[in-house]
């Protein structure tokens, strides 16, 4: 029994200084721009993906055009994220979220005109997300080069989410 307490009493020491330090470094860094690079990071990588995916498969021409422009667009951000991150010593998302991964796989099995159905239909539901979330970071982010690159970034979003409306609109 000693021993067990012995055991449960480093446990506890341990958990309290792990717990300490987290809540120390969100303080410093602003917990709810964590959460920020983390979810922006893990939406402009699935982005990209989904980009990629609509440059080979999109039937209509201007469905590519918008495909190859996510890519590229996002790819540029995700960069200006990543450098922002590195020197703020926030953390990046490592790879696609369970959901990001599925829609891609779902998107990627279509083709033709259920393709670009789907794709554009993706993108608007991605991008009225994205724009929800860059604005409230341009709102109430704590750490001020965050917000000033979320300010500087929805007008590109709030483009993307138009176009994506309008494509999606002339497929129905």
């Amino acid at each position: 029994m000693t021993r067990y307490r012995c055991i449960l009493g480093a446990l506890i020491s341990v958990c309290c200084m792990v717990g300490h330090g987290a809540f120390v470094k969100g303080q410093g860094s602003g917990s709810s721009d964590q959460a920020f690079v983390t979810k922006a990071s893990e939406s402009g990588m699935a982005e990209v993906e989904l980009g990629k995916i609509g440059s080979a498969h999109a039937m209509n021409a201007d469905v590519r055009k918008f495909a190859e422009r996510m890519v590229s667009d996002h790819a540029k951000a995700n960069d200006e994220l990543k450098a922002i991150a590195r020197q703020k010593n926030f953390t990046i998302a490592e790879g696609l979220k369970k959901e990001h991964k599925e829609a891609a796989s779902r998107v990627g099995k279509l083709q033709g005109e259920q393709f670009d159905r789907e794709f554009t239909a993706q993108m608007v539901k991605d991008h009225e997300a994205a724009v929800e979330l860059f604005s409230n970071e341009a709102q109430s982010g704590q750490d001020s080069e965050l917000k000033a690159w979320a300010a500087k970034t929805l007008p590109t979003l709030r483009e993307h989410l138009r176009l994506a409306k309008s494509l999606s609109g002339n497929r129905r």
